[in-house]
């Protein structure tokens, strides 16, 4: 018998939104009213394309993208990163998870040939704040049941991420949160000092090399080894978070390399990608990493080590180390910190707090977070898109990629200049006080 199928009757074809006010519908609708609300602070433009260090908008814009939350340490797009995913996706892009796959195996070695001696054990994840977890979770199966993050740090939103991340507007709604953890001044040796000596063997310290979301806050410098050295006295286990700060951001492969310091785990993310895929890692010494190696299903994720993301990987590791964009990102950052400070305080002097940054990590600190809301508005009015911070909402953070022309720090610098004295001009016809 010969069955036949037939083709479902034709429909009417569903028009797809083509205009910048139905997809911003589609966002009300089904995403966040927040969300839309934010953009049309920002003339509700949509990215629709990017390459390098700049993004295109669907009305034909282009700005220069010193965002994106430290992701596009390389720039977007970047050939070969683009090489390497899409070679994957014409092979294999995604793994059974049952045999062995050589993608990741070559990525792991990647990512340990770059990272300091000592941490040679790898679990890929996609976000920074699993890469948190994992390293928690490393933490707490070595015995370590007491956690210590800093004030101000941001480590993620998921349960054990948002106990490290200290914000209580954040934390608020999701109570009870993972017990036992405590958050300290960042900076003060002291308090972590009386925190581990009242627990010895039991903690687990969490922090970042420099505060991203927290404002680009910098640390009294010796601070990070006085931290290991406290946790080393104290049989403690050290985390750091590098999501943001490493992989060449600070204008060092990593913040831990900037004093020597080797971590039990130390977390990647963001720009491990390359600003294709969306890749994050935990890097483990062997001891660290035990609980791991001996159960290997004890914490698992379907898409950690796909082949397609593990290319990307592979590229932007390549990308680093062919084109020196560490040292790239050392050299633009000495020339970009001077010249900010210096446009800050000749047209906002009264507005602003301080200027400070380390490599392309660059924070300009407002007296109140109404005006870095408005400076990031005059910024984008003037070609540039910046961020604010999640943990230090007064501060506009820059976060431009490594592969700046010396067209693009001119435009960066200028851009800056007409928002800042656009600034002034707007904070004059600011209601003053509470009325």
């Amino acid at each position: 018998m010969t069955v036949t199928h037939e083709p479902p009757a034709a429909s009417a074809p569903h028009a797809a939104p083509t205009t910048d006010a139905e997809i911003l519908g589609l966002y009300r609708a089904h995403l966040s009213k927040g969300r839309a609300t934010l953009a049309e602070l920002f003339g509700s433009h949509m990215e629709v394309a990017s390459e390098g260090a700049w993004l295109t908008t669907s009305d034909g814009e282009r700005f220069l993208n010193a965002g994106g939350y430290g992701v596009f340490i390389m720039g977007a797009r970047h050939p070969i990163v683009m090489e390497e995913v899409e070679r994957q996706l014409r092979t294999h892009p995604t793994a059974t998870r049952i045999l062995l796959e050589p993608s990741v195996a070559l990525a792991a070695e990647a990512l340990v040939s770059v990272m300091p001696p000592g941490l040679d054990r790898v679990h890929f994840a996609l976000s920074g704040a699993e890469a948190v977890e994992t390293g928690l979770k490393l933490a707490r199966a070595g015995g370590f049941k007491r956690t210590v993050s800093m004030l101000g740090g941001y480590h993620g939103k998921t349960m054990g991420a948002l106990s490290a991340t200290a914000k209580e507007v954040y934390q608020q709604p999701f109570r009870p949160l993972v017990p036992d953890f405590v958050h300290l001044p960042y900076g003060d040796e002291d308090a972590l000092r009386a925190e581990l000596a009242a627990h010895p063997g039991e903690v687990c310290v969490i922090l970042e090399p420099v505060q991203g979301e927290g404002g680009v806050i910098i640390p009294p410098k010796g601070y990070l080894k006085r931290v290991e050295e406290l946790v080393r006295e104290y049989d403690g286990f050290l985390i750091l978070d590098e999501v943001q700060s490493g992989f060449g951001r600070l204008g060092e492969w990593w913040g831990a390399d900037i004093e020597g310091v080797t971590p039990d785990v130390l977390l990647t993310g963001k720009a491990l990608g390359g600003g294709v895929m969306p890749v994050s890692a935990a890097v483990a010494t062997r001891k660290a990493f035990r609980p791991f190696d001996k159960d290997p299903y004890v914490h698992t994720a379907t898409f950690s080590g796909q082949p397609v993301l593990m290319a990307a990987v592979q590229g932007a590791i390549r990308a680093v180390k062919e084109e020196r964009l560490v040292t790239r990102a050392m050299d633009l950052g000495a020339r970009l910190l001077p010249r900010i400070t210096e446009i800050a305080r000749r047209n906002i002097p009264d507005l602003v707090v301080e200027v400070r940054g380390q490599g392309l990590l660059i924070g300009v600190e407002l007296v109140e977070a109404g005006l870095a809301g408005e400076l990031l508005i005059e910024l984008f009015n003037h070609g540039v898109v910046a961020n604010h911070s999640m943990n230090g909402s007064s501060v506009v953070r820059f976060t431009p990629p490594a592969v700046l022309s010396d067209t693009d720090v001119e435009f960066l610098l200028n851009s800056f200049d007409l928002a800042t004295r656009d600034l002034v001009k707007g904070a004059a016809t600011m209601p003053k006080g509470g009325n």
